[in-house]
């Protein structure tokens, strides 16, 4: 099942979408939102299931046509956002750049930072910042959404309340990141508002390239109509999502809608490109001893996609322009 969320209102207005993205139908029979449907899953999800069917089939006058346009991220504010770093051998390719070893315990202990869940950017609305001296980088993943997930569920149990999937840009502002770490305390300001595919879709949709709570597919992004990466997001994912998910939920209950990101895809062959401008950076220190890529400028534009086997967009795209917040 696939779905997304007008944008309208500051919780959208949840609508049922078509497997080829081609057309979709409003529900507000059954849920107002994505939120009210998460938050009674298990009876809205086969009230929707049924809607989706008779949709793909052609079977519903009320269907119109698709506008990935129209969207906002499937949950435009969300009680909880919490992001991992699932790829340790981004983490790893970071840490020698600047000749800092890696803590054995990141194999095995996972990264995960909260983030700002309040304002998410529609998936093809500017990224606004005041500053490009920032460093402004994209950050290319997947994330899943939850059910409620209670407190102290094992990696088995987290993964039965993984309800959906989707894509993120997870935006960061490179520049401003070592200052904040440096105090101790973790991100916040280098952390803006992310952003998130226009569709959200059920584990099913994914068939075979849903397998052990990773997706099996590449994650391909462009800077300006070029492409720069498309690392499989299923390779070298040292932790999985029922891992991520059963990691955010050791020591706090997890509400319906929480989403759990994977963080920046990326594969150990560098052939496949990155799915952020730090790690093409990094890269070039280690090679040649200085980072040539810059960061993001105003008038650039980002877009982040993954498609099936058969070519056909999965979740929609995310699709920016950089632009100059101006108060």
């Amino acid at each position: 099942m696939k779905l997304a969320s007008l944008n309208q209102g500051r919780d959208g207005e949840l609508i049922v979408v078509s497997r080829d993205l081609t057309r979709a139908v409003k529900v507000p029979q059954i849920a107002a939102t994505l939120q009210a449907a998460l938050d009674d899953w298990d009876i809205k999800r086969p009230l929707l299931e049924s809607v989706y069917q008779r949709l793909n089939d052609g079977l519903i006058d009320e269907a119109f046509v698709f506008d990935q346009t129209d969207c906002h991220s499937p949950l435009p504010r969300a009680f909880h956002w919490a992001d991992g770093s699932a790829y340790v051998n981004h983490v790893e390719l970071v840490r020698k750049a600047r000749g800092a070893e890696m803590p054995e315990s990141f194999w095995h202990d996972p990264l995960m930072y909260q983030g700002g869940a309040d304002s998410f950017i529609p998936p093809h609305s500017p990224i606004q910042l005041a500053d490009e001296a920032w460093g402004i980088d994209l950050e290319a993943e997947l994330a899943v959404i939850t059910d409620d997930v209670p407190m102290g569920a094992t990696a088995a149990e987290a993964g039965e309340h993984i309800r959906l999937l989707l894509l993120v840009n997870d935006v960061s502002l490179r520049n401003l990141i070592p200052g904040e770490l440096a105090k101790g305390f973790g991100f916040y300001q280098s952390k803006p508002s992310s952003s998130f595919s226009p569709v959200a879709v059920t584990p099913d949709e994914l068939g075979e390239a849903w397998k052990d709570g990773k997706v099996h597919r590449p994650l391909v992004s462009h800077i300006n109509g070029a492409l720069f990466g498309q690392p499989n997001a299923g390779v070298d994912m040292t932790f999985n999502f029922p891992t991520l998910v059963a990691h955010a939920a050791k020591t706090r209950p997890l509400g319906a809608g929480t989403i759990i990101g994977s963080g920046t895809v990326s594969n150990y062959d560098r052939s496949a490109g990155s799915s952020c401008l730090a790690e093409k950076r990094m890269l070039e220190i280690v090679e040649q001893g200085e980072a040539i890529t810059p960061f993001l400028k105003f008038g650039d534009r980002v877009r982040i996609e993954m498609f099936d086997a058969a070519g056909q967009s999965i979740f929609g795209a995310i699709d920016q322009a950089v632009e100059r917040y101006e108060h």
